[in-house]
């Protein structure tokens, strides 16, 4: 339960069931969202990190599922991960349904990825996503449902930033760029086009929100192209659309996705979006409708779009309206769900 897209959803599948199902269990190896399924009420046990590749934590892991499914009673395991999605084949009885959620486009593991997903429902987070998992591991598309993911409305007043204050107070545009700081999701990319980017036009503000295994990496780089003012690092924060709200452009940088989150949150908060033309993303953003989409690893192409919607407050606002339009008629948490609680129904 640490910082993620992933983690949001199963925070999002609790809520959407809590009180439709007779319980509700969360197994991981942990992390700050913890707290906020004690918020809501959900037990949570802590096991190891299902990706360690140790017969040691493998067997442990085994026993551990056995018991907290013996324990509460467990009739549906929910997996959301191959990895968890093979322990539920591997540790579970036969009596117990199996349901997958997949995240991610993948090309490899062929082999673990068909038997852990053997007998399982599956729900595809995004068309590219079923498309994968029919295309290249040969599983029947009847055994895949689509449920788009989403996010929360904002439903608290903005709390402003002062970083991102100050720079509107005088005049810049705040374009900003929110994940975490990994190779997927393409952060140095955009530190190259802010670079481009202000060549051309220096009344730019630029910020990067999230944290990661590459932070101190892609700090010496901002440090190394940019002045200090040009870009800030603001860290992780559990407010993402409080932030979105407060800037003028947001930029979706990934190499490649599933099914993300970024596009969803920014369209809730009616905010114009740059993101990279990858499966899943461009699922959600329509080139010229509610955002632009550029080619993923090209800087220029993406301080291009930076320049384009800088340059046409009319453009940027447009976008923005359409964005939130198709935010709350494809998007939206009631409609994710009804969804969820539907597929749910069907099993009983």
């Amino acid at each position: 339960m640490k910082m993620g897209g992933t983690e949001n959803v199963i925070l999002q599948y609790c809520e959407a069931l809590k009180g439709k199902v007779n319980g509700i269990v969360v197994c991981s190896c942990g992390g700050v969202n913890e707290a906020r399924l004690a918020e809501m009420g959900i037990k949570h046990y802590k096991i190891d990190d299902i990706e360690q590749k140790s017969l040691r934590v493998a067997w442990r892991t085994i026993r551990e599922l056995r018991r907290i499914v013996e324990k509460e009673h467990i009739t549906v395991v929910h997996s959301n991960h191959r990895m968890a999605a093979f322990y539920a084949q591997i540790a579970l009885k036969d009596r117990i349904r199996k349901v997958a959620t997949a995240h991610n486009v993948f090309h490899d593991k062929r082999s673990l990825t068909k038997f852990a997903y053997r007998d399982t429902e599956i729900i595809a987070v995004g068309k590219a996503v079923k498309e994968n998992l029919v295309s290249y591991f040969g599983i029947d598309p009847d055994q895949v449902s689509i449920i788009y993911n989403t996010v929360r409305p904002m439903r608290t007043r903005i709390v402003e930033i002062p970083e991102i204050r100050n720079a509107r107070s005088m005049g810049y545009l705040t374009v900003g760029n929110v994940g975490r700081l990994t190779e997927q999701k393409g952060m140095e990319y955009f530190i190259n086009a802010a670079r481009e980017a202000l060549k051309k036009n220096d009344r730019l503000k630029f910020f990067i929100v999230g944290d990661g295994e590459e932070k101190e990496k892609l700090i010496r780089q901002s440090r190394d192209l940019l002045d200090k003012e040009q870009l800030y690092f603001l860290g992780y924060r559990d407010d993402v659309q409080n932030v979105m709200a407060q800037l003028d452009v947001v930029v979706l940088s990934s190499l490649w996705e599933g099914f993300p989150l970024t596009p969803i949150e920014a369209f809730s908060v009616g905010k114009t979006i740059i993101g990279t033309a990858v499966d899943g993303t461009k699922e959600i953003i329509d080139d010229g409708e509610n955002g632009l989409l550029v080619e993923s690893g090209d800087a220029n192409q993406i301080a291009m779009a930076i320049l384009e919607l800088a340059e046409d407050k009319k453009k940027r606002v447009l976008y923005g309206k359409n964005a939130k339009k198709v935010y709350d008629e494809k998007f939206a948490f009631d409609i994710f769900s009804k969804m969820y609680v539907d597929f749910y129904e069907k099993m009983t």
